[in-house]
């Protein structure tokens, strides 16, 4: 019998994480998004959207299994877009919707 690759990381993860749960509507409900371990940074994930990558996310979380803890980020990574607002050039449509749903929990 087979054995599926594992996806827990060779290498200790000394670095934060972030994920996002996405609202995939209807049936499909929210869903953790699928993120290559050298993209779950915050970085990637602010520019990521910034671009619009992401259609509808609902909550992110970041964690740090070295350090032993998870948070819900979702007011930080939402609060820093908006400071950083008037740099940006293009911004997405699904990122506006993020802010007003996030400015109005």
């Amino acid at each position: 019998m087979s054995r599926s690759p594992s996806i827990v990381p060779h290498a200790p993860v000394s670095h934060d994480v972030y994920l996002v749960l996405e609202d995939f509507g209807g049936r499909l409900g929210c869903a953790w998004c699928e993120t290559a371990e050298e993209d779950a940074n915050r970085a990637t994930l602010v520019r990521h959207l910034v671009e619009g990558q992401y259609e509808r996310p609902v909550r992110i979380i970041a964690f740090n299994p070295t350090e032993g803890w998870s948070r819900d980020v979702t007011a930080d990574i939402a609060d820093e877009i908006r400071r950083r607002f008037v740099e940006l050039d293009n911004v997405a449509p699904s990122l506006l919707a993020f802010l007003d749903r996030v400015a109005g929990h």
